[in-house]
């Protein structure tokens, strides 16, 4: 009988972008590249906590442009909506979430990132409409 007691968290993401290339940051608690995000607050509306989120770890104000997809981690049970945006103030600046920056291109976020993070990126860069996707943590199932 399944556990209908589990809860699911949902996260925001920010893929920036600028012209071809799509802002990742280096996390510092495992080294991971990965777009910038974080845990959606229970009272925030989504736009405010991905603007939050983004802010809080990259020093940018940004502004969405278009929800480009949902993913869902099968494993931890986290949905993820990520968003493709602009940058509209701010500086980079590191802090105790994220010890680097970088502007990647796509083969770059390929290479960078793993499976499941990016293709996030990957979409934000490229799709016209929204993906719904699934995965494990690391790599897409289906």
């Amino acid at each position: 009988m399944p556990d209908h007691s589990a809860r699911h968290s949902v996260s925001v993401a920010g893929v920036v972008v600028d012209g071809d290339k799509a802002l990742l940051v280096q996390r510092r608690d495992n080294a991971h590249w990965e777009p910038p995000g974080g845990v959606l607050e229970v009272a925030e509306t989504i736009t405010d906590g991905l603007v939050r989120e983004v802010r809080e770890e990259t020093g940018l104000t940004v502004e969405p442009i278009a929800l480009t997809g949902v993913y869902k981690n099968m494993t931890r049970g986290i949905v993820a909506l990520v968003f493709r945006c602009r940058s509209v103030a701010g500086n980079l600046l590191t802090n105790d979430e994220v010890k680097s920056f970088h502007w990647a291109t796509k083969d770059e976020v390929t290479a960078m990132l793993d499976e499941a993070y990016a293709v996030r990126v990957l979409d934000a860069m490229q799709a016209e409409h929204p993906k719904i996707r699934h995965h494990d943590g690391v790599n897409l199932l289906g």
